[in-house]
C-alpha cells in the first residue's frame, strides 16, 4: 500500500505536529520520514528517494525558505509543499517564487493536505513532457507543435499570448503559478508588475474555454497569488 501511495518527508520543528502527520499519513498508506530541521531534511534526502516534501516555513536555524532553496537546487523536480501558519500573501508568493510547488496554511484539513500530496506525487511520477507532447486535461487538449487548442471536438482560436499562458498553466496543471511568473514568461520582465494585462487575458481565456466563465472549471484563481489550471 505504501509503495502505491508514495514516500513523504515531513520537515517540521513542532514534534507533536510532526508525529501527528506521520501517524495519519502512514495510516493512509504513505511511507513517511521525519526531519526536525532543514539540515536534517537535506541529510535524509541524500539517504532516501522521497517523492514529496512537506516543509514548515517557520523553523529555527536553517529556515523554511533557505531549506526550500537548497532542496530545489539539489532536486529540481522534487515537489515541495510549504506548511505555514502565516496567511500573508507575500509569504505565499515568496514560497512559490523560492521553488515551492504549493502551500498549505495551518490549520489545515487532512483531506485537503492528502489531496495536494497525491496530486504532487502524480506530477512527480509522470514522465517529463517534451515540447511536442499533447497536453490533455478534462476536455481541453493543447497541441504545442501545431499550436492548436480544442475543447472536446471544437477548435478554440487563441491569440499567441493566450496560447502561451494556457500552455504554461497546463504544463503545470494543479500548481499555483504567481502573477509575476506568468507575466515575465509571456510579456517579459518589464511587465512583471502589470497584473491588469494578465487579468484581462484570463477573462478572455475563460470566455473561450469555460462553459460558465463566472464559475470556471479549468482556469482557477488563487486569490492574490496567481492562477492554476485544474489538476489532471
Amino acid at each position: 500500500m505504501s509503495e502505491a501511495q508514495g514516500t513523504v518527508l515531513v520537515v517540521e520543528d513542532d514534534v507533536s505536529l510532526r508525529r501527528t502527520l506521520r501517524t495519519t499519513l502512514t495510516a493512509l498508506g504513505f511511507d513517511v520520514g521525519e526531519a526536525g530541521t532543514g539540515e536534517e531534511a537535506l541529510m535524509r534526502l541524500r539517504m532516501v528517494d522521497y517523492e514529496v516534501v512537506l516543509l514548515d516555513l517557520n523553523m529555527p536555524g536553517m529556515g523554511g525558505i533557505e531549506t526550500c532553496r537548497a532542496i530545489r537546487r539539489a532536486y529540481p523536480r522534487l515537489p515541495i509543499l510549504m506548511l505555514t501558519v502565516r496567511d500573508s500573501e507575500d509569504d505565499k508568493v515568496l514560497a512559490l517564487e523560492t521553488g515551492a510547488d504549493d502551500y498549505i496554511t495551518k490549520p489545515f484539513q487532512m483531506r485537503e493536505l492528502t489531496a495536494r500530496i497525491r496530486s504532487a506525487i502524480r506530477r512527480f511520477r509522470a514522465p517529463e513532457m517534451s515540447t511536442e507532447t499533447l497536453i490533455e486535461v478534462g476536455l481541453i487538449t493543447l497541441d504545442p507543435v501545431r499550436r492548436k487548442v480544442t475543447k472536446g471536438d471544437t477548435a478554440v482560436h487563441l491569440t499567441p499570448r493566450e496560447f502561451s499562458v494556457l500552455q504554461l498553466l497546463m504544463e503545470n496543471a494543479g500548481k499555483p503559478l504567481p502573477h509575476v511568473k506568468l507575466l515575465t514568461a509571456v510579456w517579459g520582465e518589464e511587465c512583471s508588475e502589470n497584473r491588469e494585462y494578465l487579468r484581462v487575458l484570463m477573462s478572455t481565456l475563460r470566455k473561450k474555454l469555460e462553459t460558465d466563465p463566472a464559475n470556471p472549471e479549468y482556469l482557477l484563481t488563487d486569490s492574490y497569488i496567481g492562477y492554476r489550471f485544474r489538476d489532471r
